[in-house]
């Protein structure tokens, strides 16, 4: 395995991707508690993996310490910020990877370098041990080259997880604005599985990413924003910039966001009663290219189900083109074994459509 670098493992440092950290880091005393379940199974944990800088940012890129290549696509952006584990679970260096996803950081890289990834629901794991960006969106999960290598990870961080012994039948399809060939892509794939599809109005998901970005930079003000006061010379121009667009969000702002995130939950909580997942692109296009890596804010749609803090996993899903589009689908509070049993039955389905 490779861990993320916001992941205390005893005896190494923690750098969080960042020179204003790095500096003044001190070797990990213990292990983060969320990593006791792959020490206990024997997991080997062969590094620490790179990522955009402080997780505050989804390109991937890293002004210290290099930025990963994607291996697959080497002119696309790895996606970030949990860029260095996917780029080593795409590359074969590892089997699984370990990131945390606060609005998209796990779903949106493996979407970037054709893998899997699982946000885990919010609070199912401590976070006692890994740097914090915006505590009430903060969540970690496995990336893995495919759906059954989650349910590998899963069970390596909670020992007895097992997948739902059935599958989920009805989807719910948002129809948010993307690339035909993303929607053609996912639709294929949902057919391929034989699974119900019910369309459902993308404006409730799209407010609720609104809403999310603002809580996350509110949040990532108030837990690390002091560096871009006191140490402003360790960090990389992207991550000041993102700084200043924090420190002008206001408490106006803040209040109607969560207002959102209110009215968010009990929609949610009506579409679960009618549907078993939600299914929408990760990204409504494909990875950005390196020369205009800013786009990665723009095409991803991950961020609403962290507001909720419900699970979400992103699985690649072949298109007409060389490069995948990236299929996500959102489950209700606590349900990843419903969400990775329904991921398995699409990847089954699809397997021999890949050229």
């Amino acid at each position: 395995m490779a861990v993320k670098d916001v992941f205390d493992v005893e005896g190494v440092l923690t750098t969080n991707g960042c020179r204003a950290v790095a500096d003044h880091a001190q070797p990990a005393a213990t292990d983060a508690p969320c990593l006791a379940g792959l020490r206990a199974a024997g997991a080997r944990i062969v590094g620490k993996a790179n990522m955009h800088e402080l997780g505050f940012g989804t390109t991937g890129l890293n002004p210290w310490y290099g930025t990963p290549v994607n291996p697959r696509f080497p002119d696309l952006v790895p996606g970030g910020s949990s860029s260095g584990p996917a780029v080593a679970v795409a590359r074969g260096e590892v089997d699984l990877g370990l990131g945390t996803d606060t609005g998209g950081s796990v779903r949106f890289p493996a979407g970037c370098c054709g893998i899997a990834g699982l946000k885990t629901t919010w609070g199912r794991f401590p976070m006692e041990g890994v740097a914090a960006l915006a505590p009430t969106m903060d969540s970690i999960g496995p990336l893995a080259r495919d759906v059954a290598g989650l349910g590998v990870g899963m069970a390596l961080l909670e020992p007895g997880f097992a997948l739902a012994e059935s599958r989920p039948l009805v989807v719910g399809r948002i129809r948010i604005s993307a690339d035909p060939a993303v929607d053609d892509a996912i639709d294929r794939a949902l057919s391929a599985a034989a699974i119900t599809v019910v369309g459902l109005d993308p404006l409730a998901w799209n407010t609720a990413d609104d809403a999310a970005r603002v809580v996350l930079l509110g949040e990532v003000h108030d837990t690390i924003g002091w560096l871009a006061r006191d140490r402003p010379e360790g960090l990389g121009d992207d991550t000041l910039r993102r700084f200043a667009s924090a420190a002008a969000i206001t408490a106006e702002d803040r209040a109607a966001a969560e207002a959102d995130r209110t009215t968010w939950h009990s929609q949610l909580e009506g579409l679960f009663g009618r549907v078993d997942l939600l299914a929408l692109p990760t990204m409504v296009e494909p990875p950005p290219p390196l020369s205009n890596p800013g786009r990665s804010y723009v095409v991803l749609r991950t961020r609403a189900a962290n507001l909720a803090g419900v699970p979400g996993l992103s699985m690649p899903v072949p298109t007409a083109g060389p490069v995948p589009a990236s299929l996500q689908l959102v489950g209700p509070w606590g349900r990843e074994d419903e969400l990775l049993r329904a991921g398995l039955a699409i990847e089954d389905a699809i397997a021999d459509s890949w050229t």
